[in-house]
């Protein structure tokens, strides 16, 4: 069981990428984790207990119902309570839509908007019968903009957005706040897959962002614990932080958005 003034945090796909870090800087700021992913994350928890954290393994799909359940039941037992559940687990499509299968279309589905709704409803329940609890969707820019070749991707992703929204509504009155992350590209193992089946390069991403590199995990996870602590954000509810660079904010084209970069 958890220790008093103990605060738990559940964050899902954290074995690599901005999961990683969000466990990490999570742990570092007090939260005991519960590293999800779909096999133990155990170089994160390695690296967590490294720095003095306490932290358990989660291992499950997000898009099965019992896994899920299961999930909840080890959190339960292990701490007793659930402070702040992160949603960052998803999956990528490069495609365009005309040649994106109905099986492709729902697996996109399945684990960024079903998963993330299945997380929130089974965690959410425990943090509603607590009265408090702070939930963050780690939806995208692609959650507020159109992009081409990504229809089952955006879509899910302005879906979570919609979740967030909905939640927000519903919960926000009984103790429990729900907010969403919109990172723009971020340099992680799933930005190098993208880009060796040769999606986009690094230009055409520094190129299109106003600060002029990609974003850092560490940029992310600084937000999502920033909307996880009530004493900073307590009273942000429904919103969708953008953590891009100026990505959404900058409609220039591209001549002149490069000239108001740096040289």
């Amino acid at each position: 069981m958890s220790h008093a003034g103990e605060r738990v945090a559940v964050v899902t796909g954290a074995a690599r990428g901005i999961g990683r870090r969000v466990a990490l800087e999570l742990a570092r700021r007090g939260y005991a984790v519960a590293a999800n992913d779909l096999t133990p994350p155990e170089e994160t928890l390695w690296e967590l207990r490294r720095a003095g954290g306490e932290g358990i393994a989660l291992p499950g799909d997000v898009s099965d119902e019992a896994a899920v359940r299961g999930m909840v039941r080890r959190v339960e037992d292990a701490f007793g309570r659930v402070d702040v559940l992160v949603n960052n687990a998803g999956i990528s499509l490069i495609k365009p839509a005309e040649e994106t299968t109905a099986a492709e279309w729902r697996r996109v589905m399945e684990v960024n908007l079903t998963g993330p709704f299945l997380m929130c409803r089974h965690f959410g329940f425990l943090m509603l019968r607590q009265g408090s609890g702070s939930i963050v969707n780690v939806s995208s820019v692609a959650g507020l903009l159109g992009i081409s070749d990504r229809a089952a991707y955006n879509a899910s992703k302005h879906g979570l957005i919609g979740l967030t929204r909905t939640l927000a509504a519903e919960w926000g009155g009984r103790g429990v706040r729900v907010n969403a992350v919109c990172p723009g590209w971020v340099k992680t193992e799933m930005d190098e897959e993208d880009q060796a089946g040769g999606g986009y390069t690094d230009a055409d991403i520094t190129g299109r962002t106003p600060m002029g590199r990609f974003a850092a995990p560490e940029d992310v996870a600084a937000a999502v614990a920033f909307l996880a602590d009530p004493g900073q954000s307590g009273y942000i509810n429904g919103h969708a932080l953008s953590v891009d660079g100026g990505w959404y904010a900058d409609g220039s084209w591209e001549s002149l958005r490069r000239r108001k970069q740096a040289p």
